[in-house]
């Protein structure tokens, strides 16, 4: 019998993977369940397995107290009682004898049974949940055991992990008993067991593929210094190597991009941009807005992590991307803020600048008021007025005043005497006729006059 229940110990440990001191103290524990379920539950006891022979032995505690002293026969023992066993017993002393039944009833053997049933699934969650939180971050192959509306339930061995929808990627479909590779997000300890929430969005799967991929990655030659993802559509990766003999970006692609393209399978089709990290934040900038070229970067706040890239004016649609997720990556990537300009928008604005620049200058750099002369001169080229000028300018200014209305009474009474001239001049015809010719010519002009 004693054999038989090693061997069994043998099998269980293999077939649970617990270890055979884990399932001993189970059973010892059972035991004691059933030893108290038989004869009380008053009493001290506790179960001893021999590990190499398999003998089990029941012993039971009770404490040495002065004979005044006792409440609990079952646990407590007088010093008087001890003396007959052992003389040398003294007060605070414990004796164990043996209290071992020759058998149990069906009930005491249920519940041994219920018990070791249950400290081993307590062990075996506690070492499922040991083994998956050491490896979180990790990728591994499932295979999909069952569908709860759009959350899939994935078979990782020894557990059932959990990839809720929010996890997966749109787009991708997997169907029952299908095999899939799944990132471990998060393990949770529960009730119910270890929960494994597993994920195929994440940009850490995006990561582990290549370094299972890649030998440079898995022996730190080549190291991936920032990764960002848009699960379904594209990646950017940004790699670096302290070696000058390797080419980082090159060892990711791998000969005639095999190393990527495995992974874009695995991805179902994904893109994925694999850049040049650098520690100039200009350069690294340049760099992960590709594929589109950048004329400029300007640093406009270092402590905040903040630049403007100048592109040109047929790139800035490529420098953005579609709804802006090229440079949405890259500024994930990064770590910076940035502003994408075209190189006509750029320009302008900075001439607009420098314009509003001269505009705010001092009105003392152009002129000094403590000399008017000087100012009148360069704000004006006209001669200031004199004495003179002033006398002939109120003439004018008098005769614009004169309504036209007495102008028309004027001619019309210039008309009458223009008549007696005329008459006049008949009626001393013959005296006009005696003067010389000069003086009807200077008459004539006094009159156009």
């Amino acid at each position: 019998m004693n054999r038989e229940f090693i061997e069994a110990l043998g099998e269980l440990e293999k077939e649970k993977h617990i270890s055979r001191d884990i399932l001993l103290d189970a059973i010892e524990s059972a035991l004691v369940s059933a030893y108290k379920k038989n004869y009380g539950t008053s009493q001290n006891v506790r179960v001893v397995i021999d590990k190499e022979t398999g003998d089990i032995a029941v012993l039971s505690r009770k404490d040495i107290v002065a004979e005044e002293d006792i409440e609990d026969d079952m646990t407590q023992m007088s010093l008087e009682e001890a003396h007959e066993i052992d003389p040398r017993y003294e007060i605070g002393d414990a004796i164990e004898f043996a209290v071992t039944p020759r058998d149990f009833g069906r009930i005491a053997a249920q519940t041994a049974k219920q018990v070791v049933v249950q400290r081993i699934r307590e062990a075996e969650r506690g070492m499922v949940y040991d083994d998956f939180v050491t490896r979180q971050g990790e990728i591994l192959t499932g295979t999909v055991q069952r569908k709860s509306g759009q959350t899939m339930f994935i078979n990782v061995g020894r557990t059932e992990g959990i990839l809720p929808a929010n996890e997966q990627v749109p787009g991708e479909s997997f169907d029952v008993h299908q095999r899939l590779k799944v990132y471990i997000m998060d393990v949770k300890k529960t009730n119910k067991g270890p929960q494994v929430f597993l994920s195929r969005s994440h940009p850490g799967l995006v990561k582990q593929l290549f370094e299972l991929e890649v030998p440079e990655i898995q022996d730190g030659i080549v190291e991936i210094r920032g990764i960002a993802r848009e699960a379904g559509s594209r990646t950017k990766m940004a790699v670096w190597s302290e070696d000058e003999n390797v080419d980082p970006v090159g060892a990711c692609v791998g000969t005639r991009g095999s190393r990527v393209q495995s992974i874009v399978d695995e991805l179902h089709g994904e893109k994925i941009d694999i850049i040049f990290w650098s520690d100039d934040p200009q350069e690294l900038i340049s760099n992960v807005l590709s594929p589109a070229s950048v004329e400029e970067v300007i640093i406009d706040d270092e402590e905040n992590r903040m630049a403007t890239a100048v592109v040109p004016d047929y790139q800035l649609s490529l420098a953005i991307g579609k709804q802006g997720q090229n440079v949405r990556l890259a500024a994930k990537v990064s770590g910076w803020k940035i502003d994408i300009k075209s190189h006509t928008q750029y320009f302008e604005e900075l001439e607009n600048q420098e314009y509003y620049e001269d505009e705010d200058v001092p009105e003392d750099e152009y002129y000094d008021e403590s000399e008017p002369a000087e100012e009148d001169e360069i704000l004006t080229d006209e001669k200031p007025e004199t004495e003179d000028d002033l006398a002939t300018e109120e003439p004018e200014d008098a005769e614009a005043d004169i309504d036209e209305e007495p102008a028309e009474e004027e001619q019309e009474d210039e008309e009458p005497a223009d008549d007696v001239i005329t008459e006049v001049t008949e009626d001393e015809e013959a005296q006009d006729a005696e003067e010389p010719a000069e003086p009807e010519e200077e008459t004539v002009e006094s009159e156009e006059e």
